[in-house]
Order: structure tokens, then C-alpha cells, then sequence
């Protein structure tokens, strides 16, 4: 699926799959067509073999502002119905993003508040505007988080400031989010384009397998053990090894040449 208009544009050049939330004049909010449309691209990335790292951001001066609070006001209230929103739609995404391989950017412009702040720390990296500014939200209308803050916050930040943030509800801006590792990079806002595009460029242009493999021994390692991790690592080694990436990988580092990798 690749579309390049309405509300999520998603489109696909030199290796790198980006989706991008198209609602300037709500702060990128997003609807349940839009979650619908966004974990179904996540599904195609994956499978799709040009794909070699995917680039989440908003247009304009927002990431994300959440959830549009009047298309899902819109939606029958009951005890179930609010349940099956929340696992049926909204976290569709996440399991998505939990099943993705591949490298998964988050380019935040502006503010990130509630679910629009869960969507960018599921990523694997993000990259801040100076402008960016990041806030949970939920506490402000009487809510939990609900788009598993409580679960990727605490692991980034620590669990005394992801209770912080989590029960205030207050903002922190870029530099102040970078210091706490919530972001990883911060550039100012007329650079922001550029160094989003040549990170992902970057990233696109490393072998594909192990990149990935690389990935998931990481991910692996968060709950597993050393003799595990390392078990893991033989055995990703030994098939990267094999990989005609790994061999243009060497050839091109002795002859001094740029390598060609073809995710093979």
C-alpha cells in the first residue's frame, strides 16, 4: 500500500518506507481509519523486500496530538466497546511495531502529547526538533495511558520520572527530553528535514540482515541472559557470515569502494 494523499501518506524511496501523519490543522491527530492505515503499512514494510528502515513523523509544526477525541467520541461508549477500541484499533499499532524487524525512526517536529507521545517512543530512535515538546496527557482528562506509556516510558527514562510524567501530565521540551533519554538526537528546527533524511539514508544504506539481526539480538537481550544473548549472537553470526551482503561487505572495505547491498 502506498498512497500519497489524504490524511497518512505513505510512500516508499531509496530503501526507506515513511509514513506520515497529514494533519496539520489538528495537530496530527489521528482517527481510527488512520490506525487502520498506519499498523497496515507497518505489516507491508515489514514484508516488502525494498524496505530496509521505516521514518514516522507529522506534517507541520505537530508530531502528534493524539487521539481526535471527537472521531472517537463518536464511537458507542460501554465498558466493552472501550475495551475492544483500545485492543482492537488503537493497539494494533503497537503489535505492529512489536512485530517489525526492521529499524522503525521517529522524526518529531513538534508536540508529541498522549498517544501521539506513546507512537513516537515505540520507535527504535527518535530524532527532535528543538521545537519538539512531549507530554503524556492522559492524567489532564481523567485517563491512564493508553497506548503502552506505562510500558515503553519507565524502560527509557527510569520509573521514578516516567511517574512523573505519567501522573502530572506536565510538558518537558527537547533539550530537557534528551537529557533524560527520551530522545536521542535534538537539531535545530531549520535542520530537522535534513539530519531526519540522512540518519534514515544512513541506516538504509548498512546490509539489511544485519541490521535486523542486529535488532533483535538488542530487543532479545532486554529479558534474556548473558549465555542466552551470546548463544543468540553465534547463531546470528554464522548466518550473516554466509550472507553475499557480508561478502560485498569485505570486498568493497579492501579495494576502498563504496559496497551495493541487496539484503542477501
Amino acid at each position: 500500500m502506498t498512497s500519497s494523499g489524504g490524511d497518512l501518506v505513505v510512500t516508499i524511496d531509496n530503501h526507506i518506507g515513511r509514513i506520515t501523519l497529514n494533519r496539520p490543522e489538528k495537530k496530527n491527530s489521528f482517527t481510527v481509519d488512520m490506525l487502520e492505515d498506519w499498523a497496515r503499512a507497518l505489516r507491508e514494510f515489514q514484508r516488502d523486500e525494498r524496505v530496509r528502515v521505516i521514518v514516522v513523523r507529522g506534517t507541520g509544526e505537530a508530531f502528534c496530538a493524539g487521539a481526535d477525541l471527537a472521531d472517537i467520541g463518536e464511537i458507542d461508549r460501554t465498558p466493552l466497546t472501550n475495551r475492544k477500541l483500545m485492543t482492537d484499533t488503537v493497539h494494533q499499532v503497537a503489535r505492529a511495531v512489536d512485530d517489525l524487524t526492521k529499524p522503525l525512526i521517529a522524526g518529531v517536529s513538534g508536540p508529541a502529547v498522549g498517544a501521539g507521545m506513546d507512537m513516537a517512543l515505540m520507535c527504535d530512535y527518535r530524532i527532535a526538533s528543538a521545537a519538539a515538546r512531549f507530554s503524556e496527557g492522559y492524567i489532564r482528562i481523567g485517563l491512564v495511558p493508553g497506548d503502552g506509556g506505562c510500558f515503553y516510558l519507565p524502560r527509557l527514562i527510569g520509573r521514578p520520572r516516567a511517574l512523573r510524567l505519567l501522573w502530572t501530565g506536565e510538558f518537558i521540551a527537547a533539550e530537557q527530553a534528551l537529557g533524560w533519554n527520551l530522545v536521542d538526537e535534538v537539531c535545530a528546527a531549520d535542520e530537522f528535514d535534513t539530519r531526519l533524511d540522512a540518519f534514515a539514508t544512513q541506516i538504509a544504506r548498512q546490509p539489511p540482515v544485519a541490521v535486523q539481526m542486529i535488532k533483535n539480538a538488542v530487543r532479545q537481550s532486554d529479558t534474556g541472559d548473558l549465555r542466552s544473548a551470546l548463544d543468540l549472537i553465534a547463531s546470528h553470526q554464522a548466518v550473516a557470515m554466509t550472507t553475499s551482503d557480508s561478502i560485498e561487505a569485505l570486498d568493497a572495505y579492501t579495494t576502498r569502494r563504496t559496497p551495493t547491498f541487496e539484503g542477501r
